[in-house]
């Protein structure tokens, strides 16, 4: 193995990939989100007559062939192809040369909230409809969450630290606060690192049905995700994935990357409290919003925009908003707020990745996402949600939450550039 560089201490994003329900590809699906569109539809990758919640938001132009061996391209859960062509994509863009010596010191840090939910669906009913010695020996390793970080590893032959985060829908924001610690302390030059998930499957549907989780709004899918809004009943469930290609800043100057921001905070807390439902004072989540300002070393007043974890769920919306209320003061009622699951649905583990990815384009290109099908506000989620539009507004830094059943609660802090 090469000798380890010296890390310098920052870590910058220089690549992005993504598979959206709007669009695959960061260039198609960027537009679209701006324009309000929404992904969310009856659910067309099974029958859903039979379930509660008939809708979500499906990606519908992929096609794992066009990213794996096709051979391969049958075997693996879909979590794992959106991976997969999520960080080949983020490594074209970030235009860097993976020479011998660069791959031991490149990692993947790719989580997932579920995992391979379809594949242990599909191979469940073989088992039990012909016996356990039709079951693929394939199921185990397609199936855990850890093989969207092992799979990408192998197809790109990246060397460094492998890993993965599982920590229900904060995943995709802990794998990236996670990559920047692991670059930061030198222990690699550059991560892969984001989140992915496929949970439209017949058992998805009917665990979070079961849970009473998602909105059963059937007849107007459109409308149904709605966050903030008074007449919110639930997120929808969504498939997706967004990677990104995180590097050291040192690294990323010396030959010429662009760069599309910087991760400078990192703050995480646990809620114990309850399984599915958040603190109802909000605790965990300051707590997490604090200590990313703390490792920033900047104010609530520098922030330009807020990324919100936003489920359109009654006690997350309600509770974000308080939380951030708590932590900006009287700065919460200027600072430009959107929940593009409002567009999306909730993608689960990959949520937090899409919306650092989001961050990162709002802040390069001056543009932020609005918050659709917000009609009826809710009075207790009386902030600047960026209502229907999207906003043409300069930030410097934008923050984004991600909360987690379990109580895992994950802000980042990012920075449009990388200037000193």
């Amino acid at each position: 193995m090469s000798e380890r560089p010296v890390p310098s201490g920052r870590v910058v994003i220089t690549g992005m990939g993504a598979v959206t329900p709007l669009a695959t590809g960061v260039d198609n699906f960027w537009p679209k989100l701006l324009a309000g569109e929404n992904g969310v539809a009856r659910v067309t990758l099974l029958d859903p007559s039979e379930f509660s919640t008939q809708i979500a938001a499906e990606v519908k132009d992929f096609n794992a062939e066009d990213w794996l061996d096709k051979k391969e391209a049958r075997r693996v859960d879909r979590f794992i192809a959106f991976a997969v062509a999520s960080a080949t994509m983020a490594l074209k863009d970030s235009g860097i040369e993976l020479t011998d010596e660069l791959r031991d010191h490149f990692g993947v840090c790719i989580g997932s909230g579920i995992g391979g939910l379809t594949l242990m669906g599909e191979q469940h009913r073989r088992q039990v409809e012909h016996g356990p010695g039709k079951v693929t020996p394939f199921l185990v390793p397609y199936m855990i969450p850890d093989m969207a970080s092992g799979f990408t590893s192998i197809v790109h032959d990246l060397r460094g630290p492998n890993t993965c985060t599982v920590t229900a829908c904060s995943t995709g924001a802990n794998a990236i606060g996670d990559a920047y610690h692991i670059i930061k302390r030198g222990d690699a030059v550059a991560m892969l690192a984001g989140g992915t998930e496929a949970p439209i499957n017949e058992i998805g549907l009917a665990a979070f049905s079961a849970a009473r989780a998602m909105s059963t709004r059937n007849h107007e899918p459109h409308l149904a995700s709605r966050p903030f809004d008074l007449d919110r009943d639930g997120f929808v469930i969504a498939e997706g994935s967004a990677v990104l290609v995180m590097e050291d800043y040192a690294h990323a100057i010396a030959r010429g990357a662009k760069i599309y921001g910087e991760v400078v905070g990192y703050g995480m807390s646990g809620d114990a409290y309850h399984i599915t439902q958040p603190r109802p004072d909000a605790g965990g989540a300051i707590r997490a919003m604090q200590m990313a300002f703390d490792r920033a070393g900047i104010k609530p007043e520098q922030i330009g925009y807020i990324n919100a974890h936003g489920t359109s769920t009654y006690y997350n919306d309600k509770l974000e908003t308080m939380a951030i209320k708590h932590v900006f003061g009287d700065y919460a009622y200027k600072v430009p707020i959107s929940s593009i699951k409002s567009m999306i649905g909730h993608t689960l583990g990959a949520s937090g990745a899409i919306a650092a990815l989001v961050c990162l384009l709002a802040m390069r290109d001056g543009k932020l996402p609005p918050t659709i099908n917000l009609g009826n506000p809710d009075p207790e989620c009386d902030l600047d949600y960026i209502p229907n539009v999207y906003r043409e507004a300069q930030a410097e830094y934008s923050m984004l939450n991600s909360f987690g059943f379990g109580g895992h609660n994950v802000t980042l802090i990012l920075k449009r550039t990388a200037d000193a």
